[in-house]
Parts: C-alpha cells; sequence; structure tokens
C-alpha cells in the first residue's frame, strides 16, 4: 500500500506566479519509502499546512525532473529541512547534471554535504531498496528533463510523465497501473514543449492504465475545468480518469 499527496497542481508560470494553484510538487509513499518529486515554489509551506502535516525528516529520496523554477525553487530548502540544516543527515537526491553542475545549477553546493548521495540522473534504471526506478528522458525546452516509472514487487506500478513535448514512445515507455500526466495544455501549440489535452488522450487510451491522474495545469485548462475536462476523458476512453487538486491524495 502506498500512497500520492499533490503539494500543487499548478503549470504554466502565470498559473504558479499568480498562485492561482499550488506549486509544491508530489509526495509520494511508494514500497514503503517516502519521495518527494519536483519540490516547487512552496513546497515546505504545503508540507507544514498539510492535514495531517508532512515532516521532511521522513523523507528518503528527493527526486528532481529538471531545472526550471516551477519545479525546483523549494529544493534547497526542502534539503535544509529533511537534514535538520546538515545535523541529522540523510536522503538521496537524484537529478539531472545541468541542475547540479554549471552556471545555471540550482542546488547549493554546500547542501550536498547534507545528504547521504547525490547522484545524476542520466536515463536508464536503477534500484532503491526493492524499488525499480525507469528515469526516462523527455523533451522540454532546451533543459535536461526526465520523467519516472516505479515499480516494486506486490506494488502497482506508477509514472509521472513530467513537462514534455509529446512523442511516439510515451504510452509503452510510461505505461503504469496508476500514471499521473502533467497535461498544461488545453489546445496543442507546435512551440510549447508540454502535453496538451489530445496527447493526453491518446497517452491515455493507449497505455490503459487502472487510473490516470491529471496535473500541472495551465491558465486554459483551469478555464475549461479539469474536473469536468477527466470525467469527459472517462467517457471518451472508458477509463479511470481522475483531475488532481491541491493537497488532494491518492491511496493505492
Amino acid at each position: 500500500m502506498g500512497w500520492i499527496k499533490f503539494l500543487g497542481t499548478a503549470g504554466s508560470r502565470f498559473v504558479v506566479f499568480k498562485q492561482l494553484r499550488a506549486s509544491g510538487g508530489i509526495w509520494l509513499n511508494y514500497g514503503g519509502k517516502n519521495i518527494l518529486v519536483d519540490p516547487g515554489p512552496g513546497c515546505l509551506v504545503r508540507c507544514v499546512e498539510s492535514k495531517p502535516k508532512l515532516d521532511p525528516m521522513t523523507l528518503d529520496y528527493i527526486f528532481l525532473s529538471h531545472r526550471h523554477l516551477d519545479h525546483c525553487a523549494d529544493i534547497n530548502t526542502m534539503i535544509e529541512a529533511m537534514t535538520e540544516g546538515g545535523f541529522s543527515p540523510r536522503g538521496v537526491l537524484f537529478a539531472p547534471l545541468d541542475a547540479l553542475e554549471g552556471e545555471d545549477r540550482v542546488i547549493f553546493r554546500y547542501l550536498r554535504g547534507y545528504l547521504n548521495g547525490v547522484e545524476v540522473i542520466s536515463g536508464g534504471s536503477f534500484e532503491l531498496d526493492g524499488i525499480v526506478v525507469d528515469a526516462i528522458p523527455l523533451v522540454h525546452h532546451g533543459v535536461q528533463t526526465f520523467g519516472f516509472r516505479f515499480s516494486s514487487s506486490g506494488e502497482q506500478t506508477l509514472s509521472f510523465i513530467m513537462d514534455t513535448r509529446f512523442f511516439s514512445s510515451i504510452p509503452e515507455r510510461f505505461k503504469a497501473d496508476i500514471m499521473v500526466l502533467s497535461v498544461t495544455l488545453h489546445r496543442k501549440r507546435e512551440d510549447i514543449d508540454h502535453l496538451s489535452l489530445d496527447d493526453a488522450f491518446n497517452i491515455i487510451s493507449l497505455a490503459k492504465p487502472k487510473l490516470a491522474i491529471l496535473t500541472h495545469f495551465g491558465r486554459g485548462m483551469l478555464l475549461k475545468k479539469p474536473w469536468l475536462i477527466a470525467e469527459e476523458l472517462s467517457k471518451s476512453t472508458g477509463l479511470n480518469v481522475k483531475a488532481a487538486s491541491d493537497g488532494m491524495k491518492v491511496d493505492f
């Protein structure tokens, strides 16, 4: 048994920085481990305000899909919080190389020693305490970006499709019992590397998950009401599709 807690469902910069939806990322309890994915602006506040509270000191891993601010703004804060400012070293960070090195690195060097490890995501599969993680490269606005698929004996498979342009192998590579899709655009735009509603329909129809959860909404998606969009997708695909809301918890 495990669960997903949505600490925010904001997608586009407009939605994030107007805080039309929260932007704290996703907390995942899977295989007995606590995993934080993409701690964006306000992540720590959302953890503290969660009911019940989410204690950063119980985190085992932090995963960063890419270095855009709506995904990483609170990552240094969360490293400090999970390690008590370095007095209680714990946890492992997984991040793309360009988030760790170069002029635009987003993770402070002094914090890295607070962790039990820092690992570069470069694609492929690896194992964490009985959890198999597939790090799958995505296509997004000139930064190294990855989605994730988690599997473990006795657990339902779970995948996260983060910010990306659609490409044909997404449905097969991310196929899982539960799929979380970042659907930012209501209508497809060729100049923007984000999934649209049509892309989501294609992915869900081909992958056929037991449950698909839409999140990371842009302004167009919010105007059309994500919960109504999810209802329509459920009818058109014949599958279980839900729209995430801020603070929503999904048990599995």
